[in-house]
């Protein structure tokens, strides 16, 4: 008596691959090209640049900061050439050729710590509840997957 073995699944293509092929040619493909400012920004610029501006805009190879305070909108004024090649550099081709300042909010870059989300003890007979609701799966591994995910949610709730 042979294993059955499954097929193994390819990995999913990332959504941004799947756009980029999909729009490849059109005028999408390049506003999806300038959406990826955003995403380069704060490595790009560091952290500290990136506490005090943000893009806001950016039309025609020009990109709009905004910046939370004069000081710092001063202090990039005499950056804007550093960062347009940062920038440039982070998304691997010249897009940004411009740099305009503006004060506005920036957002906050600092993430805020997750706590784990809180958990109670089952009773008995919710986990022979649990048991009988996953016997009804055949596939040993997905049932243990099913068993699992619903003994998650039932010590979520309350």
């Amino acid at each position: 008596m042979t294993k059955n073995k499954r097929p193994k699944m390819k990995r999913p293509a990332p959504v941004t691959d799947l756009l980029t092929a999909l729009l490849r040619g059109t005028p999408a493909e390049v506003r999806l090209k300038e959406g990826r400012i955003w995403e380069v920004w704060d490595e790009a610029v560091g952290a500290k640049i990136a506490a005090h501006a943000q893009p806001a805009t950016f039309r025609e190879g020009t990109l709009t900061l905004h910046v939370d305070s004069a000081p710092w909108m001063q202090q990039l004024n005499y950056l804007k050439k550093e960062l347009i090649t940062k920038v440039n550099e982070a998304l691997d081709q010249e897009l940004v050729k411009e740099i305009q300042l503006k004060v506005g909010k920036v957002r906050s870059t600092t993430a805020k710590p997750q706590q784990a989300p809180k958990r109670r003890k089952l009773s008995e007979d919710e986990q022979v509840w649990i048991k009988e609701q996953a016997e009804t799966v055949t596939d040993p591994e997905l049932r243990a997957v099913f068993e699992n995910l619903i003994r998650k949610d039932k010590e979520h709730r309350g």
